[in-house]
């Protein structure tokens, strides 16, 4: 780094506009001045220990890593279009935290934002606590491992995403989803994955009612199934279920095989419905 940026304080529109090659450490990003895209345009910067209270600090950034640093719930939308960065450490708060964001990894995170990660590509998260009522709306290429997660309307129009060893509490999770694997995590909410389009759990306990309808190419391999009523309705399915399941509802092809299951439903299908339910002896 050619430049190092230390304890200041910056509210000025664009005050950093530009910066390139710089280390930016134990600033403050807030102020009477109210200025917004404090890094707007910046190149291969590194932020720690910064705390920022401003909007729209790293739009169009291209190279950055944040370590230890601070975004509060007023610094709205606070990278977008940017790539090719790393947080690390971090709390992010506000809404629409990343947007239209390529190659950005995250690691041992807190964040809190409604529509967080829209139309990006390339995203990892890692250790990460989060709370978003809509995540990763329409992106693409995306990971998570360790990663316990509140939320609705999750990964909604995705494709190809990979989860491992997480925790998922939402609702009308991978809808339209393509190309969705999940392997060791919990998945609770309503309405899971309708819609869906090679949606494959692996190891997973899954909860909450109606879950897995509407789906293309949906499998599920050595998984439990808890307060699951009406599934798999409409759906095209291999299923390996470990465990009782209460209810399962005009499967339209495949085979599901169960321990146990409460109701097998066949009731005024709208299409033909072939899918086979085995119950092991």
């Amino acid at each position: 780094m050619n430049t190092v940026i230390e304890n200041k304080q910056f509210d000025e529109e664009r005050a950093l506009y530009y910066s390139q090659d710089c280390l930016i450490k134990k600033c403050i990003f807030a102020g009477p001045a109210d200025g917004e895209s404090v890094l707007k345009e910046s190149r291969n910067i590194t932020v720690e220990d910064c705390s920022f209270s401003l909007r729209y600090p790293l739009w169009h950034v291209n190279g950055f890593s944040m370590k230890t640093s601070t975004m509060d719930e007023k610094t709205r939308a606070a990278i977008w279009y940017s790539d090719n960065g790393e947080i690390k450490d971090c709390t992010l708060e506000g809404i629409k935290v990343i947007r239209e964001c390529k190659h950005i990894y995250l690691n041992k995170c807190k964040v809190v934002s409604p529509e967080f990660g829209w139309k990006c590509d390339d995203i990892t998260l890692e250790h990460t606590d989060i709370e978003s009522e809509y995540i990763f709306m329409d992106s693409k290429n995306v990971k998570l491992i360790h990663v316990d997660l509140r939320g609705k309307y999750s990964f909604q129009y995705m494709e190809n995403l990979e989860i491992e060893n997480s925790n998922l509490d939402t609702k009308d999770a991978f809808w339209h989803s393509k190309n969705v694997v999940v392997k060791n995590s919990v998945v609770k909410g309503e309405y899971l994955g309708w819609f869906s389009e090679g949606l494959t759990l692996i190891d997973c306990k899954i909860i909450g009612t109606q879950p897995l309808c509407y789906c293309k190419d949906l499998t599920l391999i050595n998984c439990t199934m808890e307060d699951t009523d009406l599934s798999f309705e409409y759906s095209e399915v291999e299923a390996d279920i470990k465990g009782h399941v209460i209810s399962i509802k005009n499967p339209k092809s495949g085979t599901i095989t169960v321990d146990s299951v409460g109701e097998v439903i066949w009731e005024n299908p709208v299409m033909p419905c072939n899918g086979q339910i085995v119950v092991r002896k």
